[in-house]
């Protein structure tokens, strides 16, 4: 299970490197290469700004703790996902270790991180919902139409429930989220006495789980944003529907590759078919890929090493105490 990830991403790159060789390298690498400098500049600043939007929902949970830190742990979750060897799951772990840094309790963080994902993956399915109606009007005839609409109807019929009944969205809310955290956190975190007593008390909070989940849909909206804001700066011709489309069919995707380590591969396969499907060419949809990466490397790398410092830091001083 271990080299299971590493396995992955090394097929993932195989095949990743033969899409674009494929589709023309030169082609793909002259797409990327066409954003400039001050394209990736605003592409970044974008990124920030959904970061810091993604952290204040983390924060909604608890209400503790200055909402940088949330931040910052959204960062490094994110980082870790991207960046290293590992599939998404380490990414959360890290993302909790994080924020336990900065004076958040251990017990909360890995609580928080649970009902955070739930939250954000509700939102997400929200997203999907948008992209399938722009599917469906733009390609009614694609084969994606149908498995996405079964794929979504319980998660719509979930939403509708939370709506309508609110006393009852704390149920919906714990059974989404221990399927999410079932693999990877749930078990080892059952031997920490407070762990289901704090998860019970975040549940609870009804109105601040919407406020969250509300404020994931808004940063899935963004992300959709930032995707069109990447394929108008590449004079793709894409309008901002398409682009929202493209972004939720890729993001419902990539939830089923979440054990190869940042989509290695998967991400590029995904761009490339789902693209033809509103009239990107291929070595668009793959130069964007590439922009994707860059950006997760250009703030991801950075982000890693600071944490490693704040890691360092507390190491010493441990050892001076």
């Amino acid at each position: 299970m271990k080299k299971l990830p590493i396995i992955l991403a090394l097929l993932g790159l195989a095949l990743g490197t033969v899409l674009i060789g494929w589709f023309g390298a030169s082609g793909v690498v002259d797409a990327a290469l066409s954003l400039g400098w001050r394209g990736f500049f605003w592409l970044l600043l974008a990124q920030f700004g959904l970061f810091g939007l993604l952290g204040l929902a983390w924060r909604t949970l608890l209400a503790e703790g200055s909402p940088l830190i949330y931040v910052w742990g959204r960062m490094v979750r994110d980082a870790a996902g991207n960046c290293l060897p590992f599939s998404q799951m380490g990414g959360f772990v890290l993302g909790a270790r994080a924020v336990t840094l900065h004076g958040i309790a251990k017990r909360r963080a890995v609580a928080s991180t649970v009902v955070d994902i739930t939250t954000e993956f509700l939102a997400q399915m929200a997203f999907a919902a948008i992209g399938l109606v722009v599917l469906t009007l733009r390609a009614p005839d694609s084969a994606l139409v149908w498995p996405l609409a079964i794929g979504l109807v319980l998660a719509i019929v979930g939403g509708a429930v939370f709506v309508i009944l609110q006393q009852g969205a704390a149920v919906i809310f714990r059974k989404v989220g221990g399927v999410i955290s079932a693999g990877w956190l749930h078990n080892q975190s059952a031997r920490i006495d407070a762990f289901d007593s704090e998860l019970a008390q975040i549940y609870d909070r009804v109105p601040r789980l919407a406020l969250a989940a509300g404020l994931h849909f808004i940063g899935w909206i963004g992300t959709g944003l930032v995707t069109w804001l990447a394929l108008y700066l590449l004079g793709a011709g894409i309008d901002i529907p398409a682009a929202l489309a493209i972004e939720a069919i890729l993001q419902v995707g990539l939830n089923f590759a979440f054990l190869v380590p940042g989509y290695l591969g998967v991400q590029e396969a995904a761009l490339a078919g789902i693209g033809a499907l509103f009239g990107l060419a291929p070595d668009l949809a793959l130069g964007l890929s590439l922009i994707r990466r860059a950006r997760d490397l250009a703030i991801g790398i950075p982000v890693l090493l600071l944490w490693q410092a704040f890691e360092a830091r507390r190491l010493a001083r441990s050892e001076l105490s």
